[in-house]
């Protein structure tokens, strides 16, 4: 009958959009807890979201039961571990997708490109296309710096409020690599207005003697990255860097745009 028929269907896109409705509120809550650092409570929760108590405490018990989220003993609940899998094989995706990019700037600068983003207190490479001269820089996909010492680092956290970054500063100290590295919080937020205010970052002999990085952020990108080029110092002069900046940047703006593309990937 045309009326059961219809009925049917009703409910049906009913039950589709509350499925939806609850997959979305449950990656909402995801993140709200890695905003705050990893851990919360419900009604902290719900105090951010905006949703009641007991939608909370039912989303909460499934991401539990699956491994993404655990209740600590304290009753509050942290991030599961079965999101690191999820994390490192979407950033082994990200480091794929960036390598045209990154291959167009070795292209055009001449220099070896990077891909990098903040986890946690750290910065970790996730993608590089090497110079062709024989003399370049090479830096191991996956490996882990202190963001003080990076034009990356310096990149992404020009983007923070000034209190984040002192409490990033105080966890992490600052350790100096070389004789240039910037060892103080006054002088890196000194140096993080810099890069505000010239729209990129430099990295001069601050991770290693003879190297300098240039390092631009990754607009609006779904997690805070960074792409870069790395050259010896007497290739990425002052003069390089004002051929070098626009094409960064304007290579950035592009890999912004697949990233944020709504449920797409690059074009192959």
């Amino acid at each position: 009958m045309p009326t059961s028929s219809a009925s049917t269907t009703d409910s049906a896109r009913s039950a589709a959009s509350g499925g939806v409705q609850s997959l979305e509120r449950a990656f909402d809550l995801l993140e709200r807890m890695a905003d705050a650092g990893g851990e919360v409570g419900l009604s902290e929760l719900s105090a951010s979201s905006g949703l009641p108590l007991p939608t909370i405490h039912r989303l909460m018990r499934t991401l539990v039961a699956c491994g993404y989220v655990r209740q600590q003993a304290n009753r509050r609940y942290a991030l599961g571990p079965r999101l690191i899998r999820l994390g490192e094989s979407a950033s082994r995706l990200l480091g794929t997708w960036a390598r045209p990019y990154l291959a167009r700037l070795v292209e055009e600068t001449g220099e070896t490109a990077n891909m990098a983003l903040l986890d946690g207190d750290e910065i970790v490479y996730v993608a590089q296309v090497p110079s062709k001269h024989s003399m370049r820089m090479f830096t191991e996909v996956g490996r882990r710096v202190l963001p003080h010492s990076t034009g990356v680092g310096k990149a992404l956290l020009a983007g923070f409020p000034p209190e984040e970054v002192r409490a990033l500063l105080a966890r992490t100290g600052m350790p100096a690599a070389t004789d240039k590295t910037i060892t103080t919080p006054e002088g890196f937020l000194a140096a993080l207005e810099d890069v505000r205010r010239r729209g990129y970052a430099v990295d001069d002999n601050e991770q290693e003697i003879g190297v300098r990085c240039l390092a631009v952020p990754v607009p609006d990108s779904p997690t805070a990255a960074a792409i870069s080029i790395s050259g010896p110092a007497g290739r990425v002069t002052e003069a390089a860097t004002e051929k070098i900046v626009p094409v960064l940047q304007q290579v950035a703006a592009e890999l912004s745009e697949v990233l944020t593309a709504s449920g797409t990937g690059p074009a192959a």
